[in-house]
């Protein structure tokens, strides 16, 4: 099946681009928690510095006390003091 129509069947049923694609999906709670969707592996960590690959770019948590929980294949969750994120986008 090609893209374009695999994209419009998904599109009628509405299903979200993240379940059936690589694209990342980030979820911020507050200042204390931020989920990661779809990434493919954890390039830095450190107490204040966090650095997750995805299929589209890195993704770049800083803060303080910050932690790696609940990590599987689908997603991780970075818990801590939430100071700022950025995304480095891959062309």
């Amino acid at each position: 099946m090609k893209n374009s129509r695999r994209d419009k069947i998904n599109k009628i049923l509405e299903i979200p681009q993240e379940v059936y694609s690589n694209v990342p999906k980030i979820i911020i709670t507050g200042f204390d928690e931020m989920i990661v969707e779809n990434f493919k592996g954890i390039l830095e960590y450190e107490d204040f510095y966090v650095r997750i690959n995805t299929y589209i770019g890195v993704v770049n948590i800083n803060g303080f006390e910050l932690k790696l929980e609940n990590i599987s294949d689908e997603d991780i969750k970075v818990t801590g003091k939430i100071e700022s994120f950025d995304i480095e986008r891959i062309e």
